[in-house]
């Protein structure tokens, strides 16, 4: 159960997160390497750096996490994709190059932490969890 509790409350974040980058008034002036999409271009929240590629990404994460919710199985794919997704991001960067993904979208600075920390519990998720009907005998307090 915590696992569907994982995707459904990480969906509802990144959705409205996505949702939020879109908001000028959120947004600072972007303090990073120039991007072939300029479009959205900022700071959400002074903070983490975001443009039109990159709040779309989180809007698509949002709402696959929100339609995985339905059944266990679901939410742990969700789970193992999105830790590769989001770790492989994070790690992207620390690398000069990758770390706008090509122009495309910035993933330096705060994002760097956040997709790694975001990654590292949804594969705890998608790998350490079982449903509760494998674990006959198992606490009941311990429900995932």
């Amino acid at each position: 159960m915590r696992t569907r509790y994982f995707a459904l409350i990480v969906g509802i974040v990144y959705l409205l997160v996505g949702v939020l980058g879109f908001i000028p008034a959120l947004l600072a002036p972007p303090a990073g390497p120039p991007l072939a999409v300029e479009a959205g271009y900022g700071r959400l929240f002074g903070l983490f750096p975001v443009n039109l590629v990159h709040n779309l990404v989180h809007i698509a994460a949002g709402i696959w996490g929100i339609a995985a919710w339905r059944t266990f199985t679901n939410a742990r794919a969700f789970s193992r994709g999105f830790a590769v997704i989001f770790l492989v991001l994070g790690v992207f960067g620390f690398i000069p190059g990758f770390a706008t993904l090509f122009g495309l979208t910035p993933l330096y600075g705060h994002d760097v932490w956040l997709h790694l920390i975001s990654g590292a519990v949804a594969a705890y998720f998608g790998w350490a969890s079982v449903p509760a009907t494998a674990r006959v005998g198992a606490d009941h307090r311990t429900e995932r």
